[in-house]
């Protein structure tokens, strides 16, 4: 049968319209001796009869005049069922519910633990379970009341931040590709944020985080904390294998507690997180960064926006330092609203609006 109809299919493809009607008008009288020949009623399976609603469904009244093989009506029903079957399996689509199983499990661990859904997620993948998404567990802890969030039994984690928000500072690695002469290598930068201020400090770039220019960062951090008079007495970070002993070595002996994050806990880090997804974003991921000159002028322009003229919904819309602006007197007029300039760093990429001195 494919033999047959391959030249078939190749001339239809070629004739123009003229030629198709007449082919068309041919093949119909063709199909009307043919069918003159077999029994008055033709046998069909429900493969055949999919088959037929399928093509003629957009055939639409030209049906009536094609159609010989059942009645055209027939066809039309034929067409209604294969729908109807056709939305059937679309809403069937979706992710499956999760396992009743894997559920009790779920709010096993949240029960007996003060994990949130990240750390659930990772002691399933630990158990060789494939761990439902994290909107899904949500979901799951929701509906039975449970805080989705590390925040179960006493000392929670908000009381935690509350509490030690003053002096609890968290740092972090961030790394971006430069182009250099031997091809894109990874630079390096260390970041500290502080919790409450939300005030950041970064260190100079580096292609090599050795445990030496680590150990140098941290000294020159702590000398910057002391300088704005906020010192660190807690310091968090993850568990990367940068921050070595003699890191925390150097802020133990300055009176600062090192504590690291749990296993697979991102969250528990993510203020500085948070602020790098910013640089990242907002910044980084729109320069290609040549070498480390680049990258510090980059990230200082960065944080001197961050710091004096970006807003922060936390700090009551306020930036970290708070930079007196001219403030407007009386009512939104006109003036007022031509005073209003637009100032730009980094050729636009950064922006903030301020009040031209009257």
């Amino acid at each position: 049968m494919k033999n047959l109809f391959q030249p078939l299919l190749l001339l239809i493809a070629g004739a123009t319209q003229k030629e198709l009607a007449r082919q068309v008008r041919y093949l119909k009288v063709e199909n009307e001796i043919l069918r003159s020949k077999l029994p008055s009623r033709v046998i069909v399976t429900e493969k055949e009869k999919n088959r037929l609603a399928k093509f003629a469904a957009k055939l639409g009244s030209a049906i009536n005049e094609l159609v010989s093989i059942v009645h055209p009506d027939t066809l039309r029903r034929w067409i209604r069922a294969l729908n109807q079957t056709v939305k059937k399996t679309v809403a069937k689509r979706g992710r499956p519910k999760t396992n009743a199983e894997i559920r009790e499990l779920i709010l096993k661990l949240a029960r007996e633990n003060d994990w949130g859904y990240t750390r659930i997620i990772g002691e399933l993948k630990k158990l060789g379970i494939t761990p439902p998404s994290r909107n899904t567990i949500k979901n799951i802890l929701k509906e039975h009341g449970l805080d989705p969030g590390p925040k179960r039994g006493e000392g929670t984690w908000d009381e935690f931040l509350t509490q030690h928000a003053r002096t609890l500072w968290q740092c972090d690695f961030f790394a971006k590709s430069a182009l250099t002469m031997k091809g894109f290598r990874d630079l390096y930068v260390l970041v500290f944020l502080h919790v409450e201020t939300r005030r950041v400090w970064i260190s100079p770039s580096t292609f090599h985080p050795d445990e030496t220019w680590v150990k140098q960062q941290a000294v020159a951090f702590l000398e910057h904390s002391k300088q704005i008079e906020l010192p660190p007495k807690l310091l968090m970070h993850d568990r990367d294998t940068k921050f070595t002993k003699a890191f925390d070595a150097i802020f133990d002996a300055a009176g600062a507690e090192g504590k690291q994050t749990a296993f697979r806990s991102p969250n528990t880090n993510a203020y500085v997180e948070r602020f790098i997804q910013t640089l990242q974003q907002e910044v980084l991921d729109h320069f290609v960064v040549f070498g480390e000159q680049h990258m510090d002028h980059l990230v200082s322009e960065t944080v001197e926006h961050y710091h004096e003229e970006r807003p922060h919904q936390s700090l009551g819309n306020e930036p970290p330092v708070n930079h007196q602006t001219t403030e407007t007197t009386g009512s939104d007029t006109d003036e007022t609203k031509l005073r209003i300039v637009c100032r730009e760093r980094l050729g636009g990429r950064l922006k903030h609006y301020a009040l031209r001195a009257a």
